[in-house]
Order: structure tokens, then sequence, then C-alpha cells
């Protein structure tokens, strides 16, 4: 019984924390593109996207990753074994926590007005959180019923979706 409350609680935290990982960057976009603006209006755009980015990223989205491993941890210690399918969300969910790493360098060079990447650049990278999302959730699901090459071949075509999208949707900006 314990074990389904902790799980409901690492879940809600998981949403929580994905909610950040999916905005975040495209407050970065916007905070980027501000800098094509006239200096008045750019400073003004900055001034509240910084904002909206601090608030976001220190107040929900580091609470909620940290969260999710510590209920997760847990949950997997109520669990008591490793199988190979959680063996598998581990390691996603640990190259998750790179991909939340790489976002609060961003975050921080962002802070001291440091635009490395183009939005578009930002575009691309926002979309890995829906990678994760997708892959993890669908491993989850299935767990023992998984199959590498089903699982292969999704990534795949949800990529390649994503790559799509992203292309449809220059081409729709730019007329």
């Amino acid at each position: 019984m314990l074990y389904l409350y902790v799980k409901a609680i690492h879940i809600i935290f998981m949403v929580t924390w994905f909610a950040g990982l999916f905005y975040l960057p495209r407050l970065f976009i916007y905070n980027t593109e501000a800098n094509l603006r006239p200096e008045e209006e750019r400073k003004a755009l900055q001034g509240q996207f910084s904002l909206m980015i601090k608030r976001l990223w220190l107040g929900i989205t580091w609470p909620s990753a940290i969260l999710t491993i510590i209920f997760g941890g847990w949950m997997a210690y109520l669990y008591g074994s490793v199988p190979l399918w959680l063996k598998l969300k581990l390691a996603l969910v640990s190259l998750l926590y790179v991909y939340h790493f790489s976002l609060h360098k961003l975050y921080l060079e962002q802070k001291n007005g440091l635009y490395k990447y183009s939005s578009d650049q930002l575009r691309v990278w926002n979309e890995v959180a829906t990678i994760f999302l997708v892959t993890i959730v669908l491993l989850v699901s299935v767990k023992d019923a998984f199959s590498p090459l089903w699982g292969i071949i999704s990534l795949i075509i949800l990529i390649s979706l994503l790559i799509l999208g992203i292309k449809m949707y220059k081409k729709f900006r730019a007329d």
C-alpha cells in the first residue's frame, strides 16, 4: 500500500519537473529573441523573462527534480528488485538529469547576459525533454514486454516527427 502512495507522489513530482523542462527552454527562446528588439523593449522583455525563468527554475523545476529522485529511489527500494526495464529507465533518467544540468548551464549563461545559442538551436534543444518523456513513459508502461527493436523504431519515428515539426514551424514563421 505504501508503494502505491510513494509511486503517486513520484509521478506528481515527475509531472511538475517535466512542466519546467518543457517551459524553461521556451522562455530561453523568448529571452534570446528579445535581443532583436529595440533597447527599451529588449530591457523590459528580458527583465520580465529573467524573473519568470528564475522563479520557474528555482521554485518549481529544481525542487521537483530533487523530489522526483527522492521518491523514485524510495519507490525502487520498496519495489525490491531491479528488472531490465527498470535498469533501462534508470539509465534514461540519468541522461535526463544530464539534460537538466545542461538547462542549468543555459540558465546561468542567460542570467549573466550570455546568449550563445540562436532561438532555432534552442527550439531543437526544447524537444529533447519530449523524447525523454515519451521514451520513459512507454518503457514504464510496457515493462517486461519492452521490445528493443520496436523501442528504437518508435524513437526514430518520434525524432523524425519532431524534426519535421520544427522545420514546418520555421517555414511557417518565415512566411
